[in-house]
């Protein structure tokens, strides 16, 4: 059997875990720079906060209704969200961690355990060790697992936050109850599809044909298709896979007008780029770099644009990187355009111990010793320690964070105090 373990509203649960005076208050999180929302407690939702919904167009209504309003606090979400997949590990050794709020777990030798009162112990002791609240949906196959979850949460009064979907006639029952849309794996292109052959719910997809399916969804459609049936197709990932692609974009907290500001900000995206690049032993042979103006300023005509650059050889380096992505950025630099938003996005991705060489490399070892020097430096005395001469030097990240809470869990400044 697989569980998959979600938390009920994450963002906002970890807020209210050490400022439990907003239980049952409408909370909404804001994105970087504080730009959109992008997570809401039921409250909000209730109130008719749509996912997405601009802070600036929606200020008025956040005072009038009373919603709270938090700054992404990334560095306390993450903290909490590793709490809670320790206290999942606790009951199988087969987990793999899905997104920062979701884990598929597979119980492997548990025939004559009672799986639906385990889930609601788990349910339980994750709540009273990290204060997250988590719903839980059983079946036999990960895809079944994530519809189980569905219902626990949408019915929660009759679920206890706990589904299980252990025969056949709830397998049904489960599948009519999905709409396509709404089944793990289905993307929008499909749906559309789906729904033109008249295919409306779950249950209706998994009447198709096995070669229609393979067909027009490829391998991955059938494997989908089988795990509906309550056939294990899809297999837990318990390694987490090296990126194929790994990106830096940020809103600015203003506008920016000048180059000097603009190259700033692009070398340092492309820095963090290569941070992570090395952290997962890797190489890139591409980089993506785009920039764009305010959308939402009047009377201005938005501007956007894009380069990519393939690089003469496959790096992982900050200098080459930073290089690179400063020279695209400069052949998209406009005079009199204020700059709103940019980012780097590294591609082409390659084991760096496999990497291929080419013979006008001059710097092959030179790069690597520096790379190795500074990243051990960061780890001893913390991030940020060392830069280029075109970053910041007193600032990393030049975010708008006004509504941010404390990292309560990750910095010892931020600490409750106990009077």
């Amino acid at each position: 059997m697989f569980a998959l373990v979600d938390c009920n509203n994450f963002y906002a649960s970890c807020e209210r875990v050490f400022q439990p005076q907003y239980e049952g208050q409408p909370i909404v999180i804001l994105s970087n720079n504080d730009g959109c929302v992008i997570a809401r407690s039921n409250e909000a939702k209730a109130l008719g906060i749509p996912m997405g919904a601009p802070a600036f167009q929606y200020k008025d209504q956040f005072q009038r209704q009373n919603i709270r309003v938090f700054s992404s606090n990334y560095a306390l979400y993450g903290d909490m969200s590793h709490r809670v997949m320790k206290v999942l590990e606790r009951y199988t050794p087969n987990v793999e961690i899905y997104s920062i709020d979701e884990a598929f777990l597979q119980f492997k030798g548990f025939e004559l355990f009672d799986l639906e009162a385990e889930c609601q112990q788990m349910k339980r002791q994750v709540k009273q060790w990290t204060g997250i609240p988590v719903s839980v949906g059983l079946a036999p196959s990960k895809a079944l697992a994530k519809i189980a979850n569905k219902i626990a949460k949408k019915f929660a009064d009759r679920t206890q936050g706990v589904y299980c979907i252990n025969n056949e006639e709830k397998r049904v029952k489960a599948l009519k109850w999905t709409a396509i849309g709404d089944v793990w794996g289905i993307g929008r292109q499909h749906k559309l599809r789906l729904e033109l052959m008249g295919v409306q719910t779950a249950y209706d997809f998994v009447l198709l044909p096995d070669d229609w399916v393979k067909k027009n969804m490829s391998i991955l459609g059938l494997r989908l298709k089988k795990d509906l049936l309550g056939l294990p197709f899809i297999q837990l990932e318990e390694s987490i896979p090296p990126k194929k692609s790994i990106a830096t974009t940020r809103s600015f907290e203003g506008t920016v007008c000048q180059w000097s500001d603009l190259e700033e900000r692009v070398a340092t995206f492309a820095v963090s780029c290569a941070e992570k690049l090395r952290k997962q032993q890797s190489t890139c042979s591409a980089l993506y770099v785009f920039v764009r103006s305010d959308p939402h300023k009047k009377g201005v005509k938005p501007y956007r644009s894009s380069c990519t650059i393939t690089l003469p050889h496959a790096s992982n380096s900050s200098l080459d990187l930073s290089k690179y992505a400063v020279a695209a950025a400069k052949s998209m630099f406009r005079k009199g355009v204020a700059f709103k938003k940019a980012g780097v996005i590294v591609m082409g991705l390659a084991p760096a111990e496999t990497r291929q060489l080419t013979l006008f490399e001059s710097h092959v070892g030179k790069h690597k010793a520096l790379m190795q020097a500074i990243d051990k430096i960061h780890r001893r005395y913390g991030p940020y320690q060392m830069k280029l001469a075109n970053q910041d030097l007193r600032r990393t990240w030049k975010m708008r964070q006004e509504h941010l809470s404390k990292r309560y869990t990750t910095a010892l400044s931020d600490i409750i105090k106990v009077k």
